[in-house]
């Protein structure tokens, strides 16, 4: 009897792998060896870029009639936009590192039909750029669609710290498969061991699971009872409300300052227990979220025990489009505490407005 998305899942986690490989290659040959300046975005470009390409080359391969809803187009590397030598360096660098990490080695359980492996074909600029544009999907409530962001947290990857390569099968709105690497990632936070690199994988109804980048027996994820009382937070104030974690801290008695990290990490920090609560306000007014940047982590927390909402306590809607729709922020927690965080996050945002 065969399991469901059995193939996906081996898809998505072979894909989400070598884009963590390349991210990393990238960070090493361009950020710690180049000179970087504060405002010189070119080199999480290059990352951002080759890693869709990479991911979007795989997926059409093993599934063909599958739309990609992904964050990146390519508009300005194609046209006139194409002719300065800056831009044509980061092309260039782009259809380097893709191929590089399309032709790797195959590893356990890869196959050659997913274009693949030594052997595969050495492929143009064109066609990396035209692979990268097959994101461009609305999306909607209907039918199957994988969700791309393929660096998530583009300061933390800048800095050398947090940020992940996160993919997801969405089918008729529900996420069925989700995956999310995480190479700056501690494999424990307790210090019981110093490795780093970490993939959450989540398949609907099959539970969660969290693996080492380096292969090791994958390890079941469920929400401990017994988690540090601390919330999970964007490490960015613009993309978060700090403030209202503050209030809502101080309404739940928590005294240990909130564990602040970039990127869909924190849905697996979730997970695993790094914390009692992940969430994320909005700072202002008209902003939309991406469904990319919320499906597979929404799945690995779900599936590990937990519960995801929005502020109303309704369930995100992944068949909106490219986005959840208004915008009501994320909460997301274990089912034991999910209520009083809600009631909580709900009496700090009522007192943040009777201030105003």
């Amino acid at each position: 009897m065969s399991v469901a998305y059995a193939l996906e899942k081996q898809v998505a986690i072979s894909a989400v792998l070598r884009a963590c490989n390349l991210a990393s290659s990238v960070f090493n040959k361009l950020v710690k060896n180049e000179t970087v300046t504060k405002d010189d975005k070119s080199p999480v470009t290059v990352a951002d870029y080759s890693a869709q390409a990479l991911i979007n080359t795989m997926l059409c391969h093993a599934f063909p009639e599958d739309p990609i809803v992904g964050e990146e187009d390519t508009a300005t590397f194609r046209g006139s936009a194409a002719a300065s030598p800056a831009t044509q360096l980061l092309r260039e660098r782009i259809s380097s590192l893709a191929n590089e990490a399309l032709q790797e080695e195959l590893a356990t359980g890869d196959q050659e039909s997913w274009g693949i492996g030594p052997q595969a074909p050495r492929r143009s600029t064109e066609e990396l750029l035209d692979a990268i544009d097959r994101g461009s999907h609305p999306g909607g409530p209907k039918g199957r669609m994988w969700t791309l962001d393929p660096i998530d947290g583009t300061k933390g990857f800048l800095r050398g710290e947090q940020y992940a390569v996160c993919l997801a099968l969405i089918v008729d709105s529900q996420v069925q498969v989700g995956v999310i690497g995480c190479p700056n990632l501690p494999y424990d936070w307790s210090g019981n061991t110093e490795e780093k690199g970490v993939i959450f994988v989540a398949v609907k109804g099959q539970g969660a699971e969290q693996r080492t980048l380096t292969g090791k027996t994958p390890m079941p994820l469920k929400i401990p009872s017994s988690i540090p009382r601390r919330l999970l937070e964007s490490y960015e104030s613009g993309h978060s409300s700090h403030g209202l974690s503050d209030r809502v801290s101080k309404i739940l008695g928590i005294t240990q300052a909130p564990l602040r990290l970039d990127s869909q990490v924190k849905y697996g920090a979730l997970a695993r227990g790094d914390g009692m609560a992940y969430f994320r306000m909005p700072t202002g007014v008209g902003y939309k979220e991406k469904i990319w940047d919320h499906a597979p982590g929404n799945l690995i927390v779900t599936e590990a025990g937990g519960l995801v909402t929005d502020s109303r306590g309704q369930p995100l809607n992944f068949g909106l489009g490219r986005t959840l729709g208004e915008n009501h922020g994320v909460i997301g927690a274990g089912k034991e505490v999910h209520a009083s965080i809600l009631e909580a996050v709900q009496k700090a945002q009522g007192e943040s407005k009777a201030k105003a």
